[in-house]
């Protein structure tokens, strides 16, 4: 399936959900902040947020650093 991910788009295994699409992109649950369809995710539901073909995903990295 097809996600558009902070404005590009990325082929995905169909049954992918949110905690399994930041893997596959090498990025930590516990340092991002999701937007799926224009809504926030809370970290504790990436894992039971199911992903569907043309789904829109923002995603922020936090950076440190002073």
């Amino acid at each position: 399936m097809q996600l558009k991910i902070n404005g590009k788009t990325l082929e995905v295994k169909d049954g992918c959900d949110i905690a399994t699409l930041l893997q596959q992109l090498g990025l930590k649950a516990d340092r991002v902040a999701v937007e799926h369809n224009h809504n926030i995710v809370m970290c504790r539901d990436f894992d039971t947020t199911m992903l569907q073909n043309g789904d829109q995903i923002e995603i922020v990295n936090f950076v440190g650093g002073g």
